[in-house]
């Protein structure tokens, strides 16, 4: 949640209510010249560090994808030399989701999720079909609490992850991102999120702007978390039903995004730091809602 100086109550007029690589070295070695070893341009970080966006990998997620959206799971890779009793979990799994399945080396897991632990199981994954808010709207019952997250370009599938876990946690209605500009929920969604992402309602919109006001326009009070804000958001219980946005990492809220808000409320922090990561902001926003409804 970067620092701006952005101050609260932007919204419009509404009162709140309860409701490069080396080259060759040249040297002399007794006459002779000393040439030393060509270094591979290194590879763009997510190619070397991170299996692509539509894998899933690990133990936990894997089953939690079989058993919770067996539609999504592709394909799944075993690797040969997994054993019982996991590996029964996984056949299980696997027939009773009517999922194919492949025996494989290990150097094959390894090639497809590089960098990561993948402990001998992966599997492709399906997109997502999202919702539509006016739908997730509809289906929100009236007249009682609600929390919904909306992520203005959040780009970091890490960051989405931790947040749909945390708003799983929290109890929240669901989650809403933008179809553009935007991390998407894949595989590392499914991990980072221990499953949630496969659990809890997640929307793709295409404007943010217009998306707060029908919310708005539904009974939901808007709050934006940005580190300029006026007042904490530990001065007063946040809304029965609230709309917490959350900005993109380095950004923030957008402008357009920050003057639709009825209330922006900064966490307060102390050191030097500046600014929390956006899942930890958002977690702390969403549990401070959660706290005001513990009873």
């Amino acid at each position: 949640m970067p620092a701006d100086s952005s101050k609260e109550g932007k919204g419009k007029g509404r009162t709140r209510g309860s409701s490069g690589a080396p080259g060759r070295k040249r040297g002399n070695d007794n006459g002779r010249e000393v040439r030393g070893r060509r270094s591979r341009p290194p590879l763009p970080s997510q190619e070397r560090r991170e299996p692509a966006d539509d894998v899933c990998w690990g133990r936990q997620p894997v089953l939690d994808l079989l058993r919770d959206a067996p539609s999504r799971c592709l394909r799944l890779l075993i690797a040969n030399n997994v054993r019982p009793p996991f590996l029964d979990e996984l056949l299980d799994a696997a027939r009773a989701g009517r999922v194919v399945y492949q025996m494989t080396p290990p150097d094959a897991l390894d090639s497809l999720c590089p960098g990561a632990r993948h402990q001998g199981v992966a599997c492709r994954v399906a997109e997502r079909a999202p919702l539509e808010l006016e739908s997730f709207l509809e289906d929100l019952p009236r007249e009682v609490p609600a929390l919904v997250v909306l992520l203005d370009h959040l780009e970091d599938p890490h960051n989405l992850g931790s947040i749909v876990r945390s708003a799983e946690a929290a109890g929240a209605s669901g989650v809403v991102y933008s179809k553009r500009r935007s991390a998407l929920p894949g595989g590392t969604v499914v991990k980072t999120s221990a499953g949630a992402s496969l659990r809890l309602p997640l929307v793709a919109v295409v404007n943010v702007v217009r998306a707060l006001e029908q919310f708005q326009d539904a009974g939901f009070w808007v709050i934006g978390l940005d580190g300029g804000a006026e007042s904490s958001i530990w001065e007063e219980p946040l809304p029965e039903r609230t709309v917490l946005l959350v900005g993109s990492e380095g950004e923030g809220i957008s402008r357009l995004a920050k003057e639709r808000c009825d209330q922006t409320l900064r966490i307060p922090i102390t050191g030097k730091v500046g600014s929390l990561n956006a899942g930890v902001a958002a977690a702390l926003g969403m549990f401070e809602w959660r706290r005001a409804r513990k009873n």
